[in-house]
């Protein structure tokens, strides 16, 4: 089949002004749970896409860990990629897409790190694997071969297996505050439903956007 005859029509939803929470991070709550209601495999996984302040943009998925009025807030490595790109152009976007539900949700803002207390709380909440990789991890630099990580990831567990470590300093939460944020959901003959939020001050504006 030829790429461009890919195509799906969607039918599985709609989006009516008169349902929508005047409040999106309470609609976002109402479609988040319904997400990990219809068991969809990690309904947390989401693109974060950063950019230098020159302008050039990288993207890649990484998974939210919490939200409410304040943001939306995930974890990683400040010394990668995203994290060098965010220190010096601290504006991001997300999306996430719940493919089997045909609804999306794209999120802007400005991204801050979280209180070291939280990236603590959350780190040592994580498996003893998950903290050692966090600890070892040059993230995003060259490496020879996989071998080199491995024997780094097993030597440090070696050494520490019964031992309690530290969170790494460059390691950590971000939170991005939502300035603006859009909820999509698939209709047929592609006229989609979008609904977007603007903040302006303390209050939320809505606006139906055409697809």
């Amino acid at each position: 089949m030829n790429i461009e005859d890919l195509r799906t029509d969607f039918t599985k939803g709609e989006l009516k002004d008169s349902s929508v929470d005047s409040d999106p991070i309470l609609q976002f709550k109402k479609w988040f749970e319904f997400a990990l209601e219809s068991g969809i495999s990690e309904p947390n996984a989401m693109t974060l896409a950063t950019s230098t302040p020159e302008g050039k943009p990288s993207a890649r998925i990484v998974l939210l860990k919490g939200f409410d009025e304040s943001g939306f807030t995930f974890f990683t490595n400040y010394e990668g990629r995203k994290g060098r790109e965010l220190a010096g152009n601290p504006f991001a976007a997300l999306v996430i897409y719940w493919k089997e539900l045909e609804r999306q949700v794209r999120i802007e803002g400005r991204v801050k790190k979280v209180n070291q207390k939280e990236s603590d709380k959350y780190f040592y909440a994580r498996s003893l694997e998950s903290r050692i990789s966090a600890v070892i991890s040059r993230q995003s630099k060259v490496v020879e071969s996989r071998r080199i990580m491995e024997d780094r990831w097993v030597a440090f567990l070696t050494d520490n297996f019964d031992k309690s470590f530290p969170r790494p300093e460059n390691w950590g939460g971000y939170i991005l505050e939502p300035k603006n944020i859009e909820f999509w959901q698939g209709r047929p003959n592609r006229l989609h439903d979008r609904i977007l939020f603007t903040k302006k001050k303390y209050t939320w504006k809505s606006e139906r956007l055409e697809p």
